[in-house]
């Protein structure tokens, strides 16, 4: 029998990218919930075998003007309380953090663009070891505190948490991994004001992309293979 992999999706371009056929390949059927228009109490996590929090624009924070957060934060929680696997990318790691007590809060400044990072040391001993110097694709402008009793898995120069683990099947990445150099071109497109605000030249995130796109789609799958052995034992 398929297993079910969930991916809540907030924006139609920030999708699973080059995660979707490593999941395939492990025999995952792949779903996707649209955050804001789906019933978030019509999930069903106890069919759901893995589910992973995608990005977004938004704060998390930002539950007054987008109330559906607040449900979303209480799957969210529901999902780390059962110990089953879950992966938080980016907006997907905040909401994390949110669900355990944690704030997410602007960071002043926008990390946006390819840069490796720093593993701290007990980020050495986790399936992140598999990026080794790759750079990823950073692409945001909050950060999360770290919630109580979690450690820092890995660092850049300007955001010094971007990662934890809140349990041996439950990841939590502030970058991110999973997007396609192939496709980077609508993220380009949908993100054109925030490009333009930043200061940042589209084309020179298509010169990285072109760059690092081979290292970061072998350095991923050598990531997630690693990671979805232990998270789903």
């Amino acid at each position: 029998m398929k297993m079910t992999a969930l991916a809540l999706r907030h924006l139609a371009f920030e999708d699973l990218g080059l995660i979707a056929p490593l999941l395939q390949a492990r025999g995952f059927e792949v779903r996707y919930h649209e955050a804001g228009v789906d019933d978030f109490a019509a999930v069903d996590l106890d069919a759901v075998d893995l589910l992973i929090v995608l990005g977004g624009p938004i704060s998390v924070e930002d539950e007054a003007n987008y109330p559906w957060l607040a449900d979303e934060v209480a799957l969210v929680r529901w999902r780390l309380d059962s110990q089953r696997p879950l992966l938080g990318i980016c907006l997907g790691a905040q909401l994390m953090a949110k669900a355990l007590g944690a704030a997410v809060r602007p960071m002043g400044v926008k990390e946006i663009g390819f840069s490796p990072l720093v593993l701290t040391a007990a980020g050495r001993g986790t399936a992140l070891a598999e990026l080794r110097d790759q750079p990823v694709l950073h692409w945001h402008g909050e950060q999360f505190a770290l919630p109580a009793g979690q450690a820092s898995l890995a660092a850049t120069a300007v955001c010094p948490y971007q990662a934890f683990a809140p349990h041996a099947r439950a990841l939590a990445l502030q970058f991110h991994p999973e997007v396609d150099p192939a496709r980077l071109e609508q993220w380009l497109i949908g993100h054109a004001g925030e490009l333009e605000a930043a200061g940042i030249k589209p084309q020179a995130m298509r010169d990285a992309a072109k760059q690092q796109g081979p290292g970061l789609a072998e350095a991923l799958k050598q990531l997630m293979q690693r990671w979805l052995d232990q998270a789903l034992l």
